[in-house]
């Protein structure tokens, strides 16, 4: 059996927002990100959805609704606000990166650390800072 056409590929830009042009693709990529980090908590929790929304100060099909990945109704501050509910710890850094040229757009970076760090000790992105 011999192929007539032959398959194509686009390499992705590692942002699968990106590459279907969503608006604000960065962003979109963070809150998914943000709303896995959520769903993983409420699952380590074994939280049903009506007791997750008691956490997390929202209704029933909310919390549906961010389960699914449904998340045009949760703004990134919200979902920070769940991951401080859940009890977790979110730092943000805010860096130059200077091989970037100055007219092109930043990026955002959502990253999980699995350890906690113990209570009173220094945030590794504030090590040294006075």
């Amino acid at each position: 059996m011999t192929r007539s056409a032959k398959s194509t590929f686009t390499k992705s830009s590692g942002n699968v927002f990106e590459d279907l042009q969503v608006t604000e693709p960065s962003e979109a990529l963070a809150k998914s990100e943000l709303a896995a980090i959520v769903a993983q908590a409420l699952r380590a929790r074994r939280l049903t959805q009506t007791a997750a929304a008691r956490v997390l100060g929202i209704d029933q099909p909310k919390v549906s609704e961010l389960l699914r990945g449904r998340l045009t109704r949760f703004s990134t501050e919200r979902l920070l606000l769940f991951l401080l509910r859940l009890g977790r710890d979110v730092d943000i850094v805010v860096s130059e990166e200077p091989a970037r040229a100055a007219t092109s757009p930043g990026r955002l970076h959502v990253r999980a650390r699995g350890a906690r760090r113990e209570k009173g000790a220094p945030s590794p992105a504030l090590a040294g800072v006075q």
